[in-house]
């Protein structure tokens, strides 16, 4: 009589076990969520993500661990992401480098969106493009002349191959009928350093990735990439006021998770993204960030990604981008 008793209470305690081991975040409190970041640190998804942290975390109800993954330009933390568990405790903030890579490398290691699940599109970031102090230009007529005059000479630097970045200087170049060479780093960080430095001569940027360099005097800003001019840096002029009119980007970011986060999981996450951008201290440091935050809806948060890999994917033609 004793062992099927015994062995009712082992397998009670072990479905037991399963059960808490299968918990979805809300219920583990004790458990940190890690937000992978294929993004170094000092870029802007990184500068976004870590003043949201505290607010997430009081919001998930769980501790935020954010996790620097920058290498092959963000490969390698959306490999990590598309090979962790689906059960909430692994999250990323991404950027529109998700949705460029498939049109720019032959072959990645997971497929874009399929393995991931997009959650919410929170907002975007300015794109200013800036040079080092030592060039000779100060708008856009005259970069665009300077450019023509050295005839591929100049160099521009990206934060890695078939970033946002990379795609924004190409755009540039197509849209003033000039050439330069591209200088791709590992990281944001080392390319602001080298274009500081005077190693490169110009960049596209996150604005809040060089808004100190630009108070400083150590890079020049020719021009915003956004249809107006922005609030938090009204001093510089955007490229539509400088004559190229097509020239806008919006380097979006969005909350992600891996393939087959459930449903119920993907609402508790959404409600709180939405309640992290609307507190207090959250928003006033995106506003000097230049930031614009409005969160989409969940269930727009995929129709959106596959319309930006479309739109990309035409982009990236256009710019005469080369397969990586």
């Amino acid at each position: 009589m004793h062992k099927p008793h015994t062995r009712r209470h082992l397998l009670g305690g072990l479905t037991a076990a399963a059960s808490a081991l299968a918990l979805p975040a809300w219920a583990q409190a004790d458990k940190s969520i890690r937000f992978i970041l294929p993004n170094a640190t000092g870029s802007g998804v990184d500068a976004i993500t870590r003043s949201a942290q505290p607010a997430l975390a009081k919001a998930l109800g769980n501790p935020v661990i954010v996790d620097n993954q920058p290498g092959a330009g963000g490969i390698v933390g959306l490999q990590a992401l598309a090979r962790s568990p689906a059960d909430g405790f692994t999250l990323s903030v991404v950027s529109n480098n998700v949705v460029i890579f498939p049109s720019v490398y032959k072959s990645l290691p997971f497929d874009m969106p399929g393995d991931f699940t997009p959650i919410a599109v929170v907002g975007y970031t300015p794109v200013v493009l800036v040079v080092n102090a030592k060039v000779p230009a100060s708008n856009s007529k005259e970069f665009i002349a300077l450019l023509k005059s050295k005839n591929g000479d100049m160099t521009f630097a990206s934060g890695g191959n078939g970033t946002i970045l990379h795609l924004a200087s190409e755009m540039f170049l197509d849209e003033a009928g000039v050439k330069a060479r591209h200088i791709p780093y590992k990281g944001v960080g080392p390319m602001l350093t080298d274009l500081i430095g005077g190693q490169v001569d110009f960049a596209t940027a996150a604005l809040p990735s060089v808004q100190a360099h630009l108070k400083s005097g150590a890079l020049k800003a020719i021009g915003v990439a956004t249809a107006q001019r922005v609030p938090v840096a009204p001093e510089i002029p955007t490229f539509v006021e400088q004559g190229l009119p097509n020239y806008v980007v919006e380097a979006w970011f969005a909350v992600i998770g891996p393939k087959g986060l459930p449903a119920a999981e993907v609402q508790r996450v959404h409600a709180a993204v939405v309640a992290s951008f609307a507190d207090p201290t959250v928003k006033e440091a995106m506003a000097k960030m230049g930031n614009v935050i409005n969160v989409a809806p969940a269930d727009k948060a995929m129709p959106f990604f596959r319309s930006e890999l479309a739109k990309y994917a035409q982009l990236v033609k256009k710019a005469g981008v080369e397969l990586q």
